[in-house]
């Protein structure tokens, strides 16, 4: 019984498996009348496209020396092949078999990266809210964060402050202390002076409000200067991990800086920042300063 069962099973699947055949090589060419010529050059340009991306993505990344490393081996399995070497080959061949789950082992944090870009992408916008103005800030809000910032960096008080966008940061708000609060310049001042229990790291601003203090953000993997420490470090690596704005003020210097898609942008002035927040808000600006003219200062 259980063998007719699982019989009638088999033909079940085999008939639904014909079916979606049929309909991939037959009726669908034949609706589409797309002609083999045209089926094989954008499969080209797919393969080209993506290899090139793929190429673009690691060359900047720690993968591109492993990648370098994987091209050696083949290279050598190549060799080995030409002078029929039995024993090496038998070794890379074991490599290889084991070489896929490696490299996934390997790859895993450029892996992950590289599907969060490719989430933050255009593609995904019909998933996302109808209410566009969710993750951005109003002007009266992008003003008390601007006073707090210019407040704490005349007094030389290191802050760290996220303006969460369209990728969520809900695991990096469960690192911290929920507030829950509306935007204040007195509460971010009180939030990281010093010696105070939330002042050591970052707050989290999701919808308009103060979700989150002593939030903890991933540190960057790039260089990103000598003389920057670990705040600067941290909101790069929490902007190449989402889209958020990272403002950063630095405890030593007082600079304010802006870090946002993995690059900082350092030592700017008010209605700088001002001008690339809402700008990049789809506000109206204050100062028309679009963020590519945000100056670079080398120091901090």
């Amino acid at each position: 019984m259980l063998l007719l069962l699982h019989g009638g099973r088999g033909v079940k699947v085999r008939a639904v498996s014909n079916i979606i055949q049929n309909l991939v090589s037959g009726w669908i060419p034949t609706i589409f009348n797309v002609p083999t010529w045209l089926s094989n050059v954008i499969d080209i340009l797919a393969i080209s496209f993506a290899v090139y991306k793929i190429l673009q993505w690691i060359r900047d990344t720690r993968a591109w020396s492993l990648f370098k490393g994987f091209l050696i081996v083949l290279v050598v399995y190549i060799v080995a092949t030409l002078l029929n070497l039995v024993t090496l080959l038998w070794v890379l061949k074991m490599t290889f078999n084991v070489g896929l789950i490696a490299l996934v082992v390997l790859f895993q944090p450029e892996l992950r990266k590289a599907l969060e870009q490719i989430g933050k992408g255009k593609i995904f916008a019909f998933l996302k809210s109808d209410d566009k103005t969710a993750s951005l800030l109003p002007t009266a809000s992008v003003e008390e964060v601007l006073k707090a910032c210019v407040s704490m960096a005349e007094a030389r008080t290191g802050a760290l402050i996220v303006i969460e966008r369209n990728v969520a940061m809900g695991d990096l708000e469960e690192t911290g202390i929920p507030i829950e609060s509306i935007i204040s310049r007195q509460l971010l001042e009180n939030i990281f002076e010093d010696k105070t229990p939330l002042h050591d790291g970052a707050v989290i601003i999701r919808n308009n409000r103060i979700a989150a203090a002593a939030c903890i953000l991933p540190l960057t993997g790039h260089e990103i200067g000598k003389e920057l420490g670990t705040r600067h470090r941290a909101a790069v690596g929490a902007s190449e991990v989402s889209d958020a704005f990272v403002l950063v003020v630095s405890e030593e210097t007082g600079a304010i800086s802006l870090a946002q898609e993995g690059k900082l942008n350092r030592n700017l002035t008010e209605e700088q920042i001002r001008a690339a927040l809402l700008e990049r808000s789809g506000k109206e600006s204050i100062v028309t300063l679009p963020l590519w003219r945000l100056r670079r200062d080398k120091k901090a």
